[in-house]
């Protein structure tokens, strides 16, 4: 019994160390993909997110998802910070999405609120103690490490953000769409395979435990898949992408990883070798064809968030009641479907409502001088690359 114990929390605390990977992750993704004169900022609300929504998480967040701190099956300070890990996860997804004109200090007061509040709420109605089910939800959707739960969660904060703040100065001129190219290609790759990398951790440490034949065998293959879908959406996107445009855009060839990434976190446990590449294959194709439309609806993105993880996470979490529906364990399409239009509802209303609020005490935009100089002048006094002259 000790040996499992210890065994499954030494798989929890390295699945926690790839998790905080994704950290950097996110961080060099965001950087190489902002102008020059906005690096600074968006590595510092990468900092402060994983440190404000963690801390939200331990003092608040935890016990509204779970309630009590306890586990039988590890130690209960690993399964703690497993759960921590997470929570940054999901605005991390909304930071980039606002980045080049979104403000560090209502960003930071929405993080307390989703860390604190609206991310445990989503949790405790699919992971955690459940004590909002017998009133407002009902859920039976499976969801292994957060398609929906994070991903979508995020995806739906970010829309609402974007739909409070607007977009970048210049970004839209008339009916025209000026195209504002990454700043660092070398570090966006970067970050995209330090995601990659992180997301072993983030799909098999939801297994659970390594700690028995059947254990590792369930989280040999969720890793397995993972990776697979990941390769398949970087394959499926690069093909679309050279098909439209005769090019190879490395960016939305990694987005497309990142997307097949994102749709098969929900069901990575249940499905087969097929099953993965096809997942991840849909998802590289859906974030190709979801960027552009976003931008002609005038939704400003300038990672593609909403098309990785606000279009994959509800892919993905369908698509197991498609791929791995079993009516004696309840995985249906309804029930996932029912899980996501619920928690789309909340996660959107809710965020909507507190961002609309904390942007008329504190705007969350950036004026339009600000944006013009660069958010790292502004918000932080101290530019990434001093040297080098910034682009307008």
């Amino acid at each position: 019994m000790d040996t499992a114990y210890v065994i499954d929390t030494l798989f929890t605390l390295f699945s926690i160390t790839l998790i905080i990977l994704m950290v950097p992750g996110f961080a060099m993704l965001e950087a190489g993909l902002v102008r020059t004169k906005n690096v600074s900022s968006v590595l510092t609300v990468n900092v402060m997110i994983y440190a404000v929504a963690s801390l939200a998480f331990i003092l608040v967040g935890y016990a509204l998802a779970f309630g009590e701190l306890q586990s039988a099956t590890m130690s209960k300070w690993a399964f703690f910070m497993f759960q921590m890990a997470f929570v940054g996860k999901a605005i991390n997804i909304m930071s980039g999405g606002v980045g080049e004109r979104a403000k560090l200090f209502p960003l930071t007061i929405f993080t307390v609120i989703m860390g604190g509040f609206i991310y445990p709420v989503v949790v405790n109605v699919s992971w955690g103690m459940d004590w909002l089910k017998e009133t407002i939800f009902d859920l039976n959707m499976v969801d292994l490490a957060g398609s929906t739960v994070i991903h979508s969660t995020g995806g739906w904060a970010l829309l609402a953000a974007i739909l409070v703040i607007g977009s970048r100065k210049g970004r839209y001129v008339g009916n025209q769409m000026r195209v504002i190219p990454a700043s660092n290609i070398p570090l966006v790759v970067l970050g995209a395979m330090l995601l990659w990398i992180g997301w072993f951790g983030f799909n098999g440490g939801s297994v659970g435990g390594i700690s028995t034949k059947a254990l590792a065998d369930s989280v040999a293959l969720t890793i397995f898949n993972t990776n697979v879908a990941g390769l398949s959406g970087a394959i499926s996107a690069g093909i679309l992408i050279y098909v439209r445009y005769k090019l190879f855009d490395i960016t939305m060839i990694l987005n497309g990883a990142l997307g097949g990434l994102v749709a098969v976190t929900a069901g990575a446990h249940l499905f087969t070798m097929y099953d993965a590449l096809a997942i991840g294959f849909i998802g590289g194709i859906l974030v190709v064809v979801a960027i552009p439309l976003f931008d002609k609806v005038r939704i400003d993105d300038p990672v593609g968030a909403l098309s990785v993880h606000l279009v994959n996470g509800i892919w993905g979490t369908l698509a197991v009641g498609i791929f791995a529906s079993d009516a004696a364990n309840s995985i249906t399409f309804m029930n996932q479907a029912k899980g996501v239009a619920e928690i789309a509802v909340f996660a959107f209303s809710i965020s909507y409502m507190v961002i609309y609020f904390i942007n008329k005490v504190s705007p969350f935009r950036a004026t339009d001088e600000e944006q013009q100089q660069g958010l790292d002048v502004s918000e932080c006094g101290l530019e990434a690359y001093p040297e080098f002259k910034r682009a307008i």
